[in-house]
């Protein structure tokens, strides 16, 4: 798994592709229940209705986002802020968005595709997506997850 440090420095958007073969019904509910989605990344009060506002028990502070567009099994975007925390230590301040993209196999899985992207400096520090593949790392540093974190996700669906 790769780290990425400062996301916003080369301006481009942190993409992963991989292929489960679970259908996108439940790739869906990973990404969107509550306890399933906390079972793989964090604590969450999560509603996949656009406009609905949501936050995830971050290790330091609540990340709060907006569900920005929901599909469901296709499309999930929202918007992604880190409040500050009380560790001085910690990685550069950015708002971005976070999309998963859903797509039936022919062998009945799913192709998911997950971008974090529109990375602006702000005033508060970021958790990112970042990896290889379809990895996921959530403050590298502290919190590192596994690089199976998609089939992670699964098993808890």
């Amino acid at each position: 798994m790769t780290a990425i440090k400062h996301p916003a420095a080369t301006g481009a958007p942190l993409s992963f592709e991989c292929e489960l073969p679970d259908p996108p019904e439940k790739v869906w509910r990973a990404l969107t229940e509550p306890e399933l989605l906390a079972a793989w990344m964090m604590p969450n009060d999560m509603k996949p209705e656009a406009g609905k506002r949501f936050a995830f028990a971050g290790p330091d502070a609540p990340i709060e986002c907006e569900v920005l567009e929901a599909e469901p099994g296709k499309l999930l975007r929202y918007s992604w802020r880190e409040r500050p925390g009380a560790d001085a230590d910690r990685l550069p301040a950015f708002d971005s968005v976070v999309t998963f993209t859903l797509e039936p196999t022919v062998s009945g899985g799913t192709h998911l595709s997950i971008v974090h992207d529109g990375f602006v400096p702000a005033t508060h520090p970021v958790v990112a997506l970042a990896g290889a593949g379809c990895g996921l790392s959530l403050d590298a540093r502290k919190n590192p997850t596994a690089a199976n974190a998609p089939f992670m996700m699964l098993r808890a669906a």
